[in-house]
């Protein structure tokens, strides 16, 4: 028995880091898929909207957290485009990096 382990213990531990990985991969992967769905959502909502004007915001996405930035008319366009960017689901929090002109 103590044989059998010795020649199988490498492979095994193998498999384990093998499989380790590719959940770990996995999840980067599925998080970045995430991020691009959010910002394509976030991008749509404001372009829908005709409080905004979108052509002038830039929008990204990580791990949830939503930066945008580029130029707004007002204050009040600024405050529109956040409440509409936490509206969409998967959205963890709403960064402005907006200015007013």
């Amino acid at each position: 028995m103590r044989v059998l382990l010795q020649d199988i213990w490498p492979s095994l531990l193998s498999w384990i880091l093998i499989l380790a990985l590719a959940v770990a991969c996995g999840a980067t992967v599925k998080s970045r898929v995430d991020d691009a769905s959010i910002t394509a959502r976030v991008r749509a909502v404001l372009l829908n909207d005709p409080e905004v004007s979108a052509a002038g915001i830039t929008v990204s996405t990580t791990s949830g957290v939503v930066t945008m930035s580029g130029v707004v008319r007002s204050a009040a366009e600024e405050a529109r485009a956040i409440q509409l960017a936490r509206g969409v689901a998967g959205v963890r929090e709403v960064r402005s990096a907006l200015q007013v002109q």
